[in-house]
């Protein structure tokens, strides 16, 4: 079933005297909300014991966990040795997710740097390949591994690329950041039909059974000339996109994603909102 639920913990949370992940758990599960990633942005360190601690929270709660993977992740890097520590990235987050109970490692793909954009895509391309090697020499094939569409020109991550990579194998899982999508290409969703179109191209391409429960992001975010420049709140009135249309758009579709809320302090609010919306829609 479709889920719900926020990126890391709001500006509530702690303002409650909260600091501990496995209390986001709770946290989650008395806003009524589903599912909740984890962030190592900054990178993996955490100890297995605390790993197994939040794991055992969010069980009890009845709240899935994912993980996003560290943001310095780059597969078009024209270094192999910067390349190997990217692969180590991702299954150091697989590593974790696993001990938390979670099957979701969400990541950046690449940045196109100074190759042509065809050259780095096919550079992230071929590493991909060897990740999904590593996935499978590791044990970790049952998870979804989710490249990310990126907000700035100058990143690997249009929803064509995306698909493109998880055509690689079936390891692989789109994470669409709809936020991300609309700052790249300047305010280009608006209505349904601007959704059902990238959602109709993500089935005609992978199939309906693999993208049924893809992961979203979705936030309103600003953005200038090259894309992305920072994440709002659904207080916005500026910048969109809007969450009533792609709520439409997965109902008439009966699509179930994992929806992550990446509002700027307001996560939690925010997921709650979306959920209230899909939930107010009668097809």
């Amino acid at each position: 079933m479709i889920k719900f639920g926020p990126s890391g913990n709001d500006e509530k949370f702690y303002a409650q005297g909260f600091k501990h992940s496995e209390q986001s758990a709770k946290y989650c599960k008395d806003k009524g909300l589903d599912c909740f990633e984890y962030s190592f942005g900054r990178g993996v360190m955490m100890s297995e014991g605390k790993a197994r601690s939040i794991g055992n929270a969010f069980k009890e709660a009845g709240v899935e966990i994912s993980v996003h993977a560290p943001y310095f992740i780059n597969f078009a890097n024209p270094s192999d040795e910067s390349a190997q520590k990217s692969y180590g990235y991702v299954l150091d987050s697989a590593r974790f997710v696993t001990l938390m109970g979670g099957e979701r490692i969400v990541f950046h793909p690449a940045a196109q740097g100074k190759a042509t954009r065809e050259e780095a895509v096919a550079k992230c391309a071929d590493r991909l390949k060897i990740l999904r090697d590593l996935i499978y020499e590791n044990g970790y094939q049952n998870l979804k591994f989710c490249p990310e569409t990126m907000g700035k020109t100058a990143q690997i991550g249009t929803l064509e690329e995306i698909v493109g990579f998880c055509k690689i194998d079936n390891c692989f899982l789109p994470a669409i950041d709809f936020g991300h999508i609309n700052a790249r290409e300047q305010g280009s969703l608006k209505t349904e039909k601007d959704y059902l179109d990238r959602l109709s191209y993500m089935i005609d391409e992978l199939g309906y059974e693999r993208v049924k429960h893809f992961h979203v992001h979705f936030s309103k975010i600003m953005y200038g000339g090259k894309g992305e420049i920072k994440h709002l709140t659904f207080e916005d009135t500026v910048y969109g996109p809007e969450f009533g249309p792609l709520a439409y758009a997965l109902k008439k579709l009966k699509l179930e994603p994992y929806i992550v809320s990446e509002s700027a302090g307001t996560q939690s609010a925010d997921a709650c909102e979306m959920k209230r919306i899909y939930n107010s829609i009668d097809i």
